[in-house]
């Protein structure tokens, strides 16, 4: 059962989560089946429940310093996609290069994914 609350400590810090929709789904049949409300089955989970927390391992100073740069990279090559569509929408670039354009922004992403995960 949650914790009662009494009349000197009130709830005021909220906290919220996204989940896939199967993934509601079967919080929802827990929620109903608990007949508490979503809220009060929610805290009681976290609260009462004997969960084993596993930190992950920090991130190497090398792999930080990739995602930084990364990230930074990011918005350019955003910025590039953005302008290619602007020139493709007006005109100025035909469909076979801004088709690739954008096939070369994929693979630079994939590249990026690919060296953050190798990192470590």
């Amino acid at each position: 059962m949650p914790r009662k609350t009494t009349t000197r400590e009130k709830l005021t810090r909220p906290v919220s989560f996204r989940l896939t929709e199967a993934d509601h789904e079967a919080y929802t049949k827990k929620v109903e089946a608990s007949g508490l409300k979503p809220s009060d089955f929610f805290r009681d989970c976290v609260l009462t429940n004997k969960t084993q927390v596993i930190a992950r391992t920090p991130a190497s100073e090398d792999k930080r310093r990739l995602i930084y740069l990364f990230n930074k990279a990011s918005n350019n090559l955003n910025q590039l996609a953005h302008r290619a569509n602007a020139a493709r929408l007006a005109g100025h670039v035909s469909e076979d290069v801004y088709t690739g354009i954008l096939g070369e922004l994929t693979q630079l992403s994939h590249a990026m994914k690919a060296a953050i995960k190798d990192a470590d």
